[in-house]
This record gives structure tokens, sequence and C-alpha cells, in this order.
């Protein structure tokens, strides 16, 4: 029998119109990055599935005609798209990602968590009241930079806030590149205001802390309320954690959107190139300065300082700039001090395994 692989690929949008019907695949975000890694023989063999949840003991897949948990694969996350074994689950292959978000997991420890795969635009949440923090939204920028996915600043609770475009202001202030929308999270809104992101095929994320609106936001967008939500302590603004696992939800006629629990910590970790971006303007006044290796903390001739003195740079910016560059460069240096540990460990293994290997086929023979 011959298969229609039509259905994997994207429309034709060299008519005018398409009047092909979209596949689940699409509506999940399936693309031709993930289509040109495969051939027509494993589209058969192996039919690709998108993890849309994953649980402690297993991942919720779907796909063409597939809507079923199979045993957790090691380095996966929410997100991905796997070639299924159906004969061996856990021996599928996950495809190259688009994208990744990832942090140092909390803790002591030097393990790094994974959030999220093949993401188009990060919808970083912030509200109009004391959650406000440019800081934060430094950091969640940063990441989304660094994952190269598109980040976009959404300020909920305008309608509660006495001067809504101040809180705006601040956050363009940030960076030029990333664009800011003022909203109330309920209603019609955020469909309207949120549509040029939330098309069809995408994948979009809400990050923030709790208590910002990232639940009310997706069940608005789902047209639902079956995501619970909670509201706010009044005293100083905080949320609770109402959403406890990250789940990927299809939004009818449009993209699939990514609820989070609220992030307490974001350590940035392998994200220098993102940091750089965010800071952009401080990076390109440092090649400015008279000194390669300038600290701009004191040195004759610093750009930066000069910048400051000038008033046309927030000292605290410089401050923010070089604390996300120290904990990113330390916590890279961990990272990269367990991979060299964990190969020196794994060389080891092999070694003891080869010596025992020779000893017992010299005792054989």
């Amino acid at each position: 029998m011959t298969r229609d692989y039509s259905k994997f690929l994207p429309p034709n949008k060299k008519s005018g119109r398409s009047t092909r019907h979209v596949s689940l695949l699409e509506t999940l975000g399936w693309q031709p990055y993930f289509a040109q890694q495969i051939s027509a023989d494993e589209l058969v063999e192996t039919p690709p599935v998108r993890i849309v949840e994953v649980h402690r003991k297993a991942l919720h897949i779907i796909g063409d005609n597939i809507d079923e948990t199979i045993p957790p694969i090691a380095d996966t996350t929410v997100g991905d798209w796997l070639l299924l074994n159906q004969a061996h689950p856990q021996s599928s292959q996950v495809l190259d990602r688009k994208s990744l978000i990832k942090r140092r997991a909390p803790g002591t420890g030097r393990q790094v968590q994974l959030i999220a795969a093949n993401i188009d635009t990060a919808l970083i949440v912030s509200s109009c009241n004391q959650d406000f923090n440019i800081a934060r939204l430094e950091r969640y920028i940063a990441l989304a930079f660094e994952s190269e996915i598109t980040p976009v600043i959404v300020l909920t609770k305008a309608d509660l806030a006495s001067d809504p475009e101040n809180y705006a202001d601040k956050a363009q202030a940030i960076s030029e590149q990333v664009p800011v929308v003022t909203l109330d999270a309920r209603g019609d809104e955020p469909k309207a205001k949120l549509a040029d992101w939330c098309k069809p095929g995408k994948t979009i994320v809400f990050l923030g802390s709790s208590g910002v609106g990232k639940s009310t936001l997706t069940n608005a967008l789902l047209d639902t309320q079956s995501i619970e939500t909670q509201a706010i302590r009044e005293d100083d603004a905080k949320g609770r954690h109402t959403t406890t696992r990250r789940q990927l939800h299809i939004v009818p006629g449009g993209c699939v959107v990514l609820d989070t629990p609220g992030m307490r910590e974001l350590q940035l970790t392998e994200a220098a190139s993102g940091i750089s971006e965010v800071f952009a303007d401080l990076r390109d006044l440092s090649a400015q300065c008279r000194f390669g290796d300038c600290q701009h903390s004191t040195e004759p001739g610093c750009a930066i300082l000069k910048a400051i003195e000038n008033g046309e740079i927030d000292k605290a910016r410089l401050g923010r700039w070089r604390k996300l560059m120290a904990e990113e460069a330390f916590n890279s240096a961990s990272l990269a001090e367990r991979r060299t540990k964990d190969k020196e460990f794994g060389k080891m293994v092999r070694r003891i395994k080869n010596q025992k290997n020779r000893r017992d086929w010299g005792h054989g023979a």
C-alpha cells in the first residue's frame, strides 16, 4: 500500500489557499526542520511523536493515531520529537532540537535541568505590581536569546495598575529587540494581543514567577478553565505554585502552548551569548574601553563608566550585567568540570573492565 506522506509536509503556500486538511503532526508543531532529518522508510517504521507531558516514570506522547505513555528516555524533555520504536520505546530516536531551554538545577548539585524543547516563542510573563523585577526579566530574556527562541514580555494585571505605561516603559528599556505587551489575562485580550505569536504550527511557552497569570493566560487561549489558578497574596503580590508540571496544550485552530510552574530560582548556565545579547549596549561600549581587559570599575578610559557619568546608562544595569556574567561563568565552569570528571570516571571503568577481560582470557587460556 502506498502511504501519503503529504500530511507530514508544510502546506503549499504558492497557491494562495490551503484546501488540505492540517494533520495532527502539523498541529503539534511538526516542521520541515524535523522532516528533513528522516527518510520515508523511517516514517513508516518509526512514526514521529511529540512528548507532551513528562511524568516521573513515564512520557506522554502524541502522534498520528498515537496517544499513549511510554517509559522514560534519558535526556528528553517536554516538546521533544521522537521516532517511536514501537517494539522498544526506550530505544526511540530523539530528533535534533530546534531549540532547548535549560537551567542549572536548583540546589548545590551541578546538574543541568532541561525545561522544554522545540519552542518558537517564549512569552515572559510579569505583573504590573510588586512582582515586576527587571533583573528577573533580563534572566529570562537571556535564556530565550541563548536558546534562539523569540522572547516577548507580557505584562499582566495592567487593568489593576494605576500607571501600566510606566511598567511597559521599564520593560521596553531592557532590549529594543523584545516586544512588550500589556493586557488583562482574563477575557479576550490574550487571544487578540498574542495572535502574532500563537499561529498554527507554532509552539509557545509561558515563563515567569508563580502568580503572574501564566495559567490564566493559557486558559484564555484555550477558551477553558480546565487549568487551575489561584489568587496571589495581596501583601506582596506573591503567588503559589498552581501548575505542578510542564504540559503541552493544543489551542483549537492555533498554536501549542506550554504552561510551566513558576521558577523560584533561574540559574543560567552556558548562556554567555544570550547575556551578551541582552546587554548589547554595554557589550558594544566595552569595545571602546582603553584596556581590553577592563573590568569597568575604576580603570581610566572606561567607556562604560563614562556613559554612566554622563547619565546615558543606569549604574544598576552594569551591576546586573556583572552579576549575570559571573554567575554564568561559574555555572558553566562547574558543568564543564563535572563533564570532565564523568569522562574520566567512564575511562576508568572501561580500563578496569578491559583489564578484567584480559585476566579472564589469560586464565581461560
